[in-house]
């Protein structure tokens, strides 16, 4: 069953239906969701992905400043609040347990898909506007969710447990439907009817950009292995 994270999310997905399958069911996420997933591959990936989310808080950041309301302000630092004092915690604590500590996590080289996906978000916000910026941020909250839930049943006994609770969870899950809810009053706000304006199709090309570079973000760990 699909989550329900909106109706701007809804209508972006389905126009991203292949890219969107690619990613929430790629084979990396298959190996966790069956545990079966290299560990290196796992420690890769959460490397990569710790100096992703530094990236990533600073996209959510310049939301805050492309907001037009304080409910757009209050949500957008909230998802900051989150990635930087929550998510990120997880990503420190496995990768003590693996003898990484947090500055080498903070000080680790870039792989060349994690440059293209995070400079993507952010130049989609230097160049754009906030709903630019929400199509192009929108994948990875909604998808981490998604992923999530649909692999939470497989959790228990499973390696891999702390990350698919992390995203299973009742905290993440609030966090995607909040998002969901202010992307589509944001979307309302600006343009109205999404499916009518004129700038339905480039929206669209940048949330289904931004889900094919989630493909690419998962492949690499697979990669690292």
């Amino acid at each position: 069953m699909t989550p329900d994270y909106g109706q701007t999310f809804a209508l972006w997905r389905e126009g991203a239906a292949q890219a969107w399958g690619n990613y929430t069911r790629h084979a990396f996420v298959e190996g966790l969701r069956d545990g079966s997933l290299p560990r290196s591959a796992f420690l890769h990936y959460l490397v990569q992905d710790y100096v992703f989310l530094v990236h990533f808080s600073r996209a959510w950041s310049l939301a805050v400043v492309k907001s037009e309301t304080m409910d757009e302000m209050r949500v957008c630092a909230g998802t900051v609040d989150a990635l930087v004092n929550h998510e990120m915690a997880l990503h420190v604590k496995t990768c003590a347990a693996e003898g990484i500590d947090e500055a080498t996590l903070y000080t680790a080289t870039e792989a060349v898909e994690n440059i293209a996906y995070t400079r993507y978000v952010m130049d989609a916000g230097m160049q754009g506007d906030f709903l630019d910026m929400m199509a192009a941020l929108a994948p990875c909250v909604m998808g981490y969710g998604e992923i999530g839930l649909r692999l939470a049943p497989h959790a228990e006994g499973n390696p891999y447990a702390d990350w698919i609770n992390t995203y299973a969870d009742a905290e993440y899950q609030g966090v995607c439907t909040t998002v969901g809810a202010m992307i589509d009053a944001a979307v309302e706000r600006r343009i109205g009817d999404i499916a009518s304006s004129p700038r339905a199709t480039a929206l669209q090309a940048r949330f289904t950009r931004a889900t094919e570079l989630e493909v690419g973000f998962w492949q690499m760990g697979l990669n690292g292995a």
